[in-house]
Formats: structure tokens, C-alpha cells, sequence
């Protein structure tokens, strides 16, 4: 049993999660630092049946299906201290009656961000094969290429231009560093003595745009973001060019895009997209210069489980009285994801 002295940990989230983001041995370690019933997950701040056990409460570990954290949830869990989400961004995600009244919230966001920062890495080198032009007339020709047909592909060289030195463009940067790539960088928050300990060379965004071979988004969706590749800078990426997009579909004009790759000048590999699903009528399912998944560059199956263990961490610091490792600002919403 734990010990009363323990604060009152509940669940809010979609059930459906639990699992993966705490197999059993996280579970145990959970249940050695909270009073925690981990049958327990509140979908409903104002149900009546979890009213006893969210008076109590003093940590809400929050994750995917999560209600909005507002006034609310301060009425329920008054004695609310900390909330520890087992996801990515909390900014839609906890009001302002929460950041008010002080309490303390936790992300896993830097565990999301590796296997995003994964998924990106494997489509540039993919893209610098142009393995996907390749599989699709493979499909119909049963032909190898010919010698003038690959003679443009391989990434020695390569110029790779990220655009955001976020939590996943620096994860990503970290990545790249073992390959003989060019690599650019742009973030206005960035200087040119940091661009270049991340291994990049800092450029506006318009230079970056033109020097690039492949450019791939990584900048938060803030309004400052919002159609940041416009129609008048996507035509700076050259000719056969290629833009990754694992950010937010927000962040690029979807009509200029779609007009770009319908004439074929540029190619696209696309894991979010504005509007997300497209509408079946969209010609980018179909087109062989685009390569669209559906959202599954975050994590996914096993890879919850790393989530889960940023939080349980996390749960710890504050049972020990530490300074929590992942703890996100109220003041730094405005500039990240």
C-alpha cells in the first residue's frame, strides 16, 4: 500500500493509451510514488462518480483524449499541484485559470520528438535516393534505371535545410551529423555561433529556401508560422526540390503546395497536411512526386512506453521535492509547440 504520506495521482486521458504508455513495471513504479488506482481515468471533470477521488488530488498524469484543463479541474481538484502529461504539446491543453494558480506542468514532448526526428532522417535519405520516384516506376516498368536516370540521385552533398531549431529540428540535427550532408538552419531565435554547434549554418529563411535540396519544417504552429511557406517562397526551392513536413499542416499554404506538386516541379513527403485527413478528392494521394503518411512520424506502439517513463521520472521529482526535468512554462508557449 502507499504510503499516505504519497500525494493523489489520477489519470485523464483516453483509456486506450494506458497500456503502451505504462506496461506493467511503469505501472509498479507509479503506484511506489502515488495513491494511484489505476483503474481510475477521469474523462469528465464534473462526473459526480470521480468527485471523492479528484478533491483529493494532487497530480494529474493527462495524455491523448484529455479534456481541457480550465477553471474546471481547479473547481474539481482544488488541491491540484502538478500535471504531468504523458504527450506532446500542453499549449491547447492547459487554461489559463491552471497557470494562475501556479500549478506545475510537466511534457514528454522531448520523447515525441525522437522518433519524429527518426521518421524525418529516414525520408532524407530516402528522398536523396529518390526512392520514391523510383518504386513508382519500378511498379509499371519492371526496369532497373538507366545510368542518366540516377545520375542526379545520392546524398553526398546533400543540402538538407531545417526550419526550426526546435525540440525535433535539434533531435534531427543531432541526427545528421554522421552523414555528408550540407546542412542549413533557420530560427530566429538562433544565432550564428549556435547554428553552428548544432552543425548547421544560420540563414534567413529565403536563402535557406533556395540553397536547399531538400528542406523539411520542424517551426511550431504559433501565429507568427502561419502559411510560412506561402506561395511566393515555396517557388524558391528549386526545381525537383523536396519539402518534408512532419510539423503542422498550418505552416504551409495547402494551395500553393497542392499547385506545385500537381504541375510536378516539386516533390513532397507529407505527414500532416491542412486541412488532416485530405478530402478523398485530393489529388496528392495519387500523385507520384508526393509520399503521404497519415500522422504516424510521433510515437506510436512501443514507442509510447518512452513517454510513459518521462512521466513516471517526472512523478518522482515531485514526490523527492526535485526540480522536474521536463517542466514547460507558461511563458514559453508563445514561441513553442
Amino acid at each position: 500500500m502507499p504510503s499516505p504520506l504519497l500525494p493523489r495521482a489520477v489519470f485523464a486521458m483516453d483509456p486506450v493509451h494506458l497500456p503502451l504508455l505504462f506496461p506493467p513495471a511503469l505501472m509498479a513504479r507509479l503506484k511506489l510514488t502515488s495513491e494511484l488506482d489505476p483503474a481510475l481515468v477521469v474523462r469528465d471533470f464534473t462526473d459526480p462518480a470521480a468527485a471523492e477521488v479528484l478533491a483529493r488530488t494532487e497530480v494529474l498524469i493527462t495524455g491523448w483524449g484529455c479534456p481541457h484543463l480550465d477553471a474546471d479541474v481547479l473547481a474539481a481538484a482544488p488541491r491540484l499541484r502538478a500535471v504531468l502529461h504523458a504527450a506532446g504539446s500542453v499549449r491547447s491543453l492547459v487554461g489559463d485559470a491552471l497557470w494562475k494558480h501556479g500549478v506545475t506542468v510537466s511534457s514528454a514532448v522531448t520523447g515525441n520528438a525522437l522518433p519524429v526526428a527518426e521518421y524525418t532522417l529516414a525520408m532524407i535519405l530516402l528522398a536523396g535516393k529518390d526512392a520514391f520516384t523510383h518504386r513508382e516506376r519500378f511498379r509499371t516498368t519492371h526496369a532497373y534505371p538507366t545510368h542518366a536516370e540516377t545520375a542526379a540521385i545520392g546524398n553526398v552533398g546533400r543540402r538538407i535545410g531545417v526550419i526550426g531549431a526546435s525540440r525535433v529540428g535539434r533531435r534531427l540535427l543531432e541526427l545528421l551529423r554522421p552523414f555528408d550532408f550540407t546542412v542549413l538552419l533557420h530560427d530566429p531565435y538562433v544565432s550564428v555561433a549556435e547554428a553552428a554547434d548544432l552543425g548547421a549554418e544560420l540563414l534567413s529563411l529565403e536563402d535557406l529556401l533556395r540553397h536547399s535540396d531538400i528542406v523539411s519544417l520542424h517551426a511550431p504552429d504559433i501565429p507568427e508560422t502561419y502559411r510560412m511557406l506561402d506561395r511566393e517562397r515555396l517557388a524558391l526551392i528549386r526545381d525537383g526540390g523536396v519539402l518534408i513536413n512532419t510539423s503542422r499542416g498550418a505552416l504551409v499554404d495547402p494551395e500553393a503546395l497542392s499547385d506545385e506538386l500537381v504541375s510536378g516541379r516539386l516533390h513532397a513527403v507529407l505527414d500532416v497536411t491542412e486541412p488532416e485527413p485530405l478530402p478523398a478528392g485530393s489529388p496528392l494521394y495519387h500523385l507520384p512526386n508526393v509520399f503521404l503518411t497519415p500522422h504516424i512520424a510521433g510515437s506510436l506502439g512501443n514507442e509510447l512506453e518512452r513517454l510513459g517513463r518521462i512521466v513516471v521520472e517526472e512523478l518522482e521529482r515531485v514526490v523527492t521535492g526535485g526540480a522536474l526535468v521536463h517542466e514547460v512554462r507558461h511563458a514559453d508557449l508563445a514561441r513553442v509547440a
